[in-house]
């Protein structure tokens, strides 16, 4: 059995490869046109749960409305969002290096939430699973964090950290999934693909 997945994101790619799950990318934005049908701007007074399944459910369904456009062949489409939140509020990737310092710097010594909604699309059926993981950053002294902004790695991750990176220095205890915090919890996702008919 194959699927799509609709993300860039090479950190999904390793999981669902780990997984041992057949894909083909599928990709949304052509230079710097984005979709509307998946606009990830959180909604006034959203929270945290219901953003990232509005957004990994929007991703899936528009992803079979491409493929029908494109006249692909239709097969499952597999989507994902990860967020993060902290104090009542949705942070998602920094704007800029100012931004992501910021961010980093209101995490450092402080417990957060990771979540990552997946869903999947086929044949006019949406399931969905989130995986919550609570994540606490040790003290980040300046020099860090100047290093860690300054490699490039914060700017396209949400909460301005990849764990699978030079981050992980700064997690002092993780509670729940690992993977899910990367970007694509390996557990849930599997649970998920059963119930489309894959066998692991």
């Amino acid at each position: 059995m194959r699927l799509y997945l609709a993300s860039r994101s090479p950190r999904r790619r390793e999981l669902l490869t780990q997984m041992g799950v057949a894909f083909d990318t599928l990709i949304f934005r052509t230079g710097m046109r984005c979709d509307p049908e998946v606009d990830e701007s959180a909604l006034l007074g959203e929270g945290a749960l219901p953003y990232v399944e509005r957004v990994a459910r929007a991703k899936a369904e528009h992803g079979i409305t491409l493929l029908m456009e494109r006249r692909l062949p239709v097969r499952p489409v597999l989507a994902a969002d990860t967020t993060l939140e902290f104090e009542g509020e949705i942070i998602g990737k920094p704007a800029d290096e100012a931004d992501a310092t910021a961010i980093l710097r209101r995490l450092s010594g402080q417990t957060h939430r990771v979540l990552t909604g997946v869903a999947v699309s086929f044949e006019g059926r949406t399931e969905y699973v989130v995986s919550v993981s609570e994540v606490r950053f040790r003290e980040i002294d300046d020099h860090e964090l100047r290093h860690y902004v300054m490699s490039g790695e914060p700017m396209d991750k949400a909460g301005a950290y990849g764990i699978q990176g030079r981050a992980g220095l700064f997690v002092a205890h993780l509670a729940g999934s690992y993977t899910g915090v990367m970007g694509l919890p390996v557990c849930e996702t599997g649970e998920l693909l059963k119930r489309f008919g894959w066998r692991f």
